[in-house]
């Protein structure tokens, strides 16, 4: 009975795909130690690539902080750069994929039943990790769709509600900043629904009555410097400076208001209708003792009218 032939036993060197260029071009058949050669070259080439690909594609993205890139696309707008990395991430993926089969074949593996084991187990696990199948097409769907891009003001419902900014959109996960400055990894199989803030946040409007034979302007002013000071005591909350209108009176009630305009974080009304409210009623009773909280009436909107109000000074 003869002994088992090793698995490598019949593999030869000139039979592989880096050899067979070795010999094309040098004329003359790879040695062992031409081979231990050409191994650390494929590393250092895979990786020189990445890393050349990894800056091409980001320069594209951000050249000089420009508007458009060379092409004439946006290079600024968030899908772009989130579709441009899912691509650069697949590229890679393949570059060392198919890199590492070139190494193992110098070592004595064959190429052919590499590619065939790895179909293999790839079918494997996407049989085995439904969930991750789930936040792969679920992602793709959200960039494609435009249910959310980065940069946006959005609210997420699944598993969780999550309020915050996206930052991230990725095939496994989409990252969103919340009002705490926390990052939030939400997995793309439990988004459920998609709320967007157009504008960035919510529109909250407050009314202030001005008080009857009080002179309007200085009434204005003195809400104006309200508004300046919540704004600068809570930027975090008010996310851009507060609109003062113009004072108008109210069709067949006779009072006479303006509209002062922020834009909040959502879910942090309760500032407005607190802290500013209860600022300006003690600001009023200067110029009315009797003057109450359900004169500054305060309301919401999610999509704003144009802003033609200009800022008081």
């Amino acid at each position: 009975m003869t002994a088992p032939i090793p698995i490598l036993a019949s593999f030869h060197a000139d039979e592989t795909v880096m050899s067979r260029a070795y010999a094309h071009y040098f004329g003359h058949q790879t040695s062992t130690a031409t081979r231990i050669f050409i191994i650390i070259g494929l590393a250092i080439l895979a990786h020189l690539v990445v890393k050349a690909i990894r800056h091409i594609s980001e320069w594209f993205i951000y050249k000089s902080h420009e508007q458009t890139s060379p092409l004439g696309f946006v290079a600024q707008q968030p899908k772009l750069i989130t579709v441009a990395r899912l691509i650069v991430s697949g590229v890679i993926f393949v570059i060392y994929f198919f890199g590492l089969g070139l190494i193992l074949q110098e070592i004595g593996v064959n190429l052919t039943a590499y590619l065939a084991s790895a179909s293999v187990v790839g079918l494997a696990i996407s049989f085995g990790s439904q969930g991750l199948v789930q936040d792969v097409v679920i992602g793709l769907t959200v960039i494609f769709w435009d249910a959310m891009d980065v940069g946006d003001m959005v609210e997420v419902v699944g598993t969780v509600s999550v309020i915050g900014r996206v930052d991230e959109i990725g095939l496994r996960f989409t990252k969103l900043v919340n009002f705490y400055n926390q990052e939030v990894f939400i997995p793309n199989r439990t988004i459920a629904n998609v709320s967007r803030f157009p504008h960035g946040g919510i529109d909250a409007y407050a009314d202030p009555q001005v008080p009857e034979g009080a002179d309007a302007a200085r009434v204005v002013a003195a809400v104006a410097a309200i508004a300046q000071g919540v704004r600068a005591q809570f930027g975090g909350i008010i996310l851009d400076e507060p609109l003062i209108g113009g004072v108008e009176t109210a069709p067949g009630g006779g009072w006479i208001f303006f509209r002062v305009h922020f834009k909040i974080w959502p879910g942090q009304g309760a500032l407005i209708e607190t802290t500013f409210r209860q600022q300006v009623v003690k600001a009023m009773k200067a110029f009315d003792p009797n003057y109450a909280d359900w004169q500054v009436p305060v309301t919401y909107r999610a999509i704003s009218p144009p802003r033609t109000a200009t800022p008081h000074v």
